[in-house]
């Protein structure tokens, strides 16, 4: 039998990329990403709320236009015309609660990923892979007290940013020349290991069986992904970065109404510098002060409410808190020209909700939808399916969304088309 050395690969190099276990010596299927679109370009932000959004409170009782709007969405009074509200929209099959919340932007649990096509790549990332180079950062993560909402099409879950001296760094702080320098040798470097891990790859054609072809699939798609990226922060190593008269406190937030209503604000920034055109804002809890008036308890305590009125009450204060944000940033952008007749919010699809229909009784279903901006017809409440018949995957909204960017695809996740009456 053929026996590979796992540093053959990368013979002179002076580094090593560690293989896959292999039990024999396929052909690496690449997984390439569309160019992005000239012209007026599209962007997409999605929030997303690891505790979920209480029901009775997110949901209007009346569909179409003359619904009253709830609760939960009466901060959003005065953008009413700017956004849809969706009902009975999940993803089919999916459950676990807290565990399952990963699926928001994705619709596919991360260990059954490679039951599908493009694994369980979140929609925002499919999106970048869109975008590309075109934007000094391919796509931007921000995580506030826990984990992110973004995955690549290989399974891989991305880092987010959470602090904001970081995300302000990232946007309008210079590289010096010094660093730049490194940053450029090390890109050489980095490439030339990969160059030596696609040249050696051809040898290997004929080597492996069909039982590793996965695993090299994989691998492979690991090291594109790592080439993709390499491309593009050199593209704009040497590119000045935009100038903006905003700064942060000299003494950053302790608070956490503080801290996201600042990230609000740098994410807007980012999107009015086309310093990227797609952003995930991923919330979870607060490590130290909430902020909130009259909050007592925790976030993750209070959305396992019980339906305990005091419990209620509480978490009324902090989910509101959150949609009075959102309107912030919706007004921001609506006020925000990028052409004669289209503001930011125009070019821009807005994605707010959770992978949580219930938290307090772990329930994956019927999740809190809201959809604003993007030029799509909004101002309504639409529940499905509208006209019976059977569950509608909330990757029928992505896959909506998806070609609204400029991606020419016809599936996405668990879709089983767009998304019926959204135009």
């Amino acid at each position: 039998m053929n026996r590979l050395d796992r540093r053959q690969l990368l013979r002179g190099t002076g580094a090593v990329v560690a293989l896959p276990f292999l039990e024999s010596l396929a052909v690496p299927k690449y997984a390439e990403a569309a160019e992005g679109a000239a012209g007026s370009p599209m962007r997409m932000v999605c929030v997303g709320l690891e505790y979920g959004l209480y029901p009775n409170d997110f949901f209007p009782k009346q569909t179409g236009r003359d619904y009253e709007l709830p609760r939960l969405l009466s901060p959003l009074a005065a953008l009413k015309n700017d956004f849809t509200v969706f009902s009975d929209l999940d993803h089919p099959g999916v459950t676990g609660g807290h565990q399952s919340t990963h699926t928001f932007l994705s619709g596919i649990r991360s260990d059954q990923a490679k039951q599908y096509p493009e694994g369980n790549v979140s929609v925002d990332q499919r999106a970048a892979e869109f975008a590309g180079a075109q934007t000094r950062y391919q796509s931007i993560q921000v995580g506030l007290g826990g984990g992110g909402v973004s995955w690549t099409r290989n399974g891989v879950e991305i880092p987010t940013i959470t602090r904001l001296q970081t995300m302000f760094d990232a946007l309008f702080l210079e590289t010096p020349q010094s660093k730049r320098k490194r940053q450029a040798g090390a890109f050489a470097v980095n490439r030339s290991i990969l160059d030596v891990v696609g040249e050696d790859a051809a040898a290997l054609e004929k080597r492996i069986s069909l039982g590793d072809s996965t695993k090299l699939d994989e691998y492979f798609t690991s090291i594109r992904e790592v080439e993709k990226r390499l491309e593009q922060s050199e593209v704009w190593l040497n590119k000045p970065k935009p100038t903006s008269n905003y700064t942060l406190p000299k003494q950053l937030p302790t608070s956490f109404t503080e801290e996201v209503a600042l990230f609000y604000d740098l994410m807007k920034l980012a999107l009015q510098t086309d310093s990227t055109r797609v952003i995930s804002l991923a919330i979870h809890g607060w490590t130290g002060d909430s902020g909130l008036s009259g909050v007592t308890k925790g976030y993750h305590d209070l959305s396992h409410h019980g339906r305990d009125e005091s419990k209620l009450q509480q978490l009324g204060v902090i989910e509101q808190f959150h949609t009075s944000q959102l309107a912030r940033f919706l007004d921001g952008l609506k006020r925000s020209q990028v052409a004669e007749d289209a503001s930011l919010l125009d070019r821009t699809m807005v994605l707010f909700g959770s992978g949580l229909g219930n938290a307090s009784s772990h329930s994956n279903r019927k999740l809190p939808l809201l959809l604003a901006g993007g030029g799509f017809e909004h101002g309504q409440h639409k529940a499905y399916p509208a006209t019976g018949g059977p569950q509608t995957p909330a990757c029928n909204l992505y896959l909506s969304m998806l070609q609204r960017f400029g991606v020419e695809s016809d599936r996405f996740g668990t879709s089983t088309g767009t998304l019926a009456g959204l135009r």
